[in-house]
C-alpha cells in the first residue's frame, strides 16, 4: 500500500531517479503509457514485439493489473496457451480523482521497479 511514512519530497525523488534510469536506458524520458507498455512487455516475457495496437492495449492492461496486484487489488488467475497472463479483480480499486490516480499508479510503478532490482 502507499507508504504513509514517505514524504511527498521522498516520493518525488524516487520518481525522478526512476525517470533518470529510464532516460539512460532508452534515450528519452518515458510517459506513463510508455512505462505501462514496458511493464506489460516485461510481464508477457516474449520480447519487444512487434505488437498490434490492440495487443499494446492488452499489454497496458496486463501492466495495470500486475501493478495493482502489489496492493492486493488483482491476482494472477491464469496464463493462456499463448503465454498471456490473465488477472482477476479481488478488491475494488478505491475511487480517486485524476491526480490521486496518477500518484497511485506512479507509486505502484516505483514499487514494481524496486522489486525488480
Amino acid at each position: 500500500m502507499l507508504d504513509p511514512q514517505e514524504t511527498e519530497a521522498q516520493f518525488e525523488q524516487r520518481w525522478w531517479e526512476l525517470m533518470n534510469q529510464m532516460r539512460q536506458r532508452f534515450g528519452k524520458k518515458p510517459d506513463l503509457n510508455a512505462l505501462l507498455l514496458l511493464i506489460g512487455v516485461q510481464e508477457l516475457g516474449q520480447g519487444a514485439g512487434p505488437f498490434t495496437k490492440e495487443q499494446k492495449q492488452d499489454l497496458m492492461h496486463i501492466a495495470t493489473c500486475r501493478l495493482f496486484s502489489i496492493s492486493g487489488y488483482y491476482e494472477l488467475e491464469s496464463v493462456d496457451e499463448d503465454g498471456w497472463p490473465h488477472y482477476r479483480l479481488v478488491n475494488p480499486v478505491p475511487f480517486a480523482n485524476l491526480k490521486e490516480q496518477e500518484r497511485m499508479l506512479k507509486w505502484h510503478i516505483l514499487e514494481y521497479f524496486d522489486s525488480e532490482d
